[in-house]
């Protein structure tokens, strides 16, 4: 099934005609679809925002929108939560629901809070349908730059929706498969459940046949565990920046294992004035250093640099 194939059964049923009337190619491309209690119906794709017409359809004119009804909101969370917030509720507390397909329905609401900390969340106001895009080998022309006479150490900045976990996830399934370089086992601590989009233990994205992945899990904790208990050649991450993250990564790095980490950062002098992250570029933790943006569209290739900052690619 195509992505929206996938996310229509847990869109209210007076609105599936409506997408259904959309033009199919607008929607193939979407990467999110915004859902707001009283608000227009935003679908996004990488050139900009249209609203779902009142009509039915597509346009960008606001004036012209359908507006979310409160009734289908309840109607979106019962199907999303298939009728048990019970059930959903580790989900909830971190704020999405994992779909098939690797989609993922990000929830705002109010807060229920247990010991200072997020319990669930009820009184749901607005609902984001992040659409999940396999980009097959979108690491092709990365991954040459990231071998010297092995395997490098690498450190992937991006700013938000530029790419970088689509590319980490291809990296791991390249290198799991042996399409560069002899196959290795590869093991991915995927905190927030975006590079591997696993459902009830199945990687709903391709990783890869040798990988591992370690669910909703502190990279630091999860590093540490994948270490004892897999065996990795090589460990993945998703958004490092945390003083214990380093730590983990240095322990990786001392045990031999390769680490390919991602950062949010837009170019390389942003990410070497963040406290920790600077202090591993000073160390040379990383062998090399990929900055990408979207200015071709998601996962551009914008420099490859070494360890010392000499630019490579």
């Amino acid at each position: 099934m195509n992505a929206m194939e996938q996310i229509l059964p847990y869109i209210p049923l007076p609105l599936r005609q409506k997408f259904a009337a959309c033009d199919q190619e607008v929607l193939a491309k979407a990467e999110e679809i915004r859902f707001r209690n009283g608000m227009p119906i935003v679908i996004r794709d990488n050139k900009g925002d249209y609203f779902l017409h009142k009509d039915g359809g597509l346009t960008t004119d606001v004036k012209n929108s359908l507006c979310y009804q409160a009734d289908w909101l309840l109607q979106m969370v019962m199907l999303l939560s298939e009728s048990s917030f019970y059930a959903f509720e580790e989900e909830l507390r971190r704020g999405y629901i994992t779909l098939p397909g690797g989609h993922r329905a990000g929830l705002c609401g109010r807060a229920v809070l247990e010991g200072g900390r997020i319990r669930t969340l009820k009184d749901i106001s607005s609902i984001n349908l992040r659409i999940a895009h396999q980009v097959p080998l979108a690491a092709a022309t990365l991954l040459p730059y990231l071998f010297k006479d092995r395997l490098c150490n690498t450190l992937i900045v991006s700013p938000p929706r530029a790419g970088k976990t689509t590319m980490l996830r291809d990296i791991a399934y390249q290198l799991s498969e042996g399409i560069i370089a002899e196959p290795l086992n590869v093991a991915i601590v995927d905190e927030r459940s975006e590079i591997a989009a696993m459902r009830q233990g199945v990687p709903q994205l391709a990783i890869g046949s040798r990988s591992d992945v370690l669910d909703a899990c502190p990279k630091a904790e999860g590093l540490m565990l994948l270490i004892r208990s897999m065996s990795p050649q090589v460990l993945i991450c998703d958004e490092i920046g945390r003083e214990e993250d380093a730590l983990a990564l240095q322990e990786a790095a001392n045990a031999g294992i390769v680490v390919i980490a991602s950062a949010h950062g837009a170019d390389k002098e942003e990410i070497k004035a963040r406290p920790v992250l600077g202090k591993l570029l000073a160390e040379k933790s990383f062998e090399r250093i990929v900055t990408l943006s979207r200015r071709h569209g998601p996962g551009t290739i914008e420099a490859v640099w070494d360890a010392d900052f000499n630019m490579i690619g």
